[in-house]
């Protein structure tokens, strides 16, 4: 019997973005609807130019669709403004990218506390669950390191402490390892696997990389701004 999954934590109704090049117009996502599990590990895969950049944007809502609407947690997202979004992702949402992002003159306790800095934390109790976060992600010796004296690994493990500061439903992963050697990039998808595992987060990483895109509950692969093909393990079912 099929495992289920608690209800949608994403969902997409017929979402599509055009962008307008004079009397051209280019569909990067062409009327796209599916469904993200609460809990479930989905990686998003694609050539370059299929879409999934742009899908990422709009399933995190950081692009508002051209048609169609986002709904997360149950939320209409399309409804809010730009304001309410920007509130709204900073609670919902950890964020870890290729190139890190980090803060080049903050520490690494300084990066991680960042959020929690924006969202009023008091010094003591964001000191502390900086602390925690980088010791649980094996850097509790790196606390006062700057990027620069970081390996490429331990960049990425800075910015995954950083992306779960405010406790995120939801962590999204454009390309964690592009920029890692086999080593670090096996660290850091441990990491992501057992945030999935233990504390069923729900994750979403984007790859062009077949075997971590397989290390995934489901793949959704797209192509010209289409889903072709989004099966998973036969294992996964939302509960409606």
């Amino acid at each position: 019997m099929a495992a289920a999954k608690s209800g949608g934590v994403i969902t997409l109704k017929n979402v599509s973005k055009i962008y307008g090049m004079g009397e051209i117009e280019i569909k990067a996502l062409d009327d796209i609807s599916m469904t993200i599990c609460a809990g479930e590990y989905v990686s998003i895969m694609g050539p370059s130019g299929s879409g999934k950049t742009t899908l990422l944007d709009v399933i995190t809502t950081m692009m508002k669709p051209t048609k169609g609407e986002v709904f997360i947690e149950g939320v209409n997202t399309t409804k809010m403004s730009n304001d309410e979004l920007a509130a709204f992702r900073g609670q919902k949402i950890g964020f870890i990218f290729q190139t890190f992002n980090l803060l080049p003159k903050l520490t690494a306790l300084e990066n991680v506390m960042t959020p929690l800095w924006i969202n009023n934390i008091p010094r003591e109790k964001r000191e502390a669950m900086a602390t925690k976060l980088l010791t649980e992600v094996g850097l509790g010796d790196r606390l006062n390191n700057r990027p620069n004296q970081l390996s490429g690994g331990q960049k990425q493990r800075v910015a995954i402490a950083r992306a779960l500061a405010m406790n995120p439903r939801i962590l999204v992963a454009d390309e964690p390892t592009g920029n890692l050697d086999s080593k670090s990039s096996k660290h850091v998808m441990e990491i992501l696997e057992n945030l999935h595992e233990e504390h069923k987060t729900t994750v979403i990483v984007v790859t062009h990389d077949e075997s971590i895109g397989k290390m995934a509950d489901r793949r959704i692969i797209i192509r010209d701004g289409k889903i072709v093909n989004a099966k998973g393990d036969g294992k996964l079912i939302c509960q409606i």
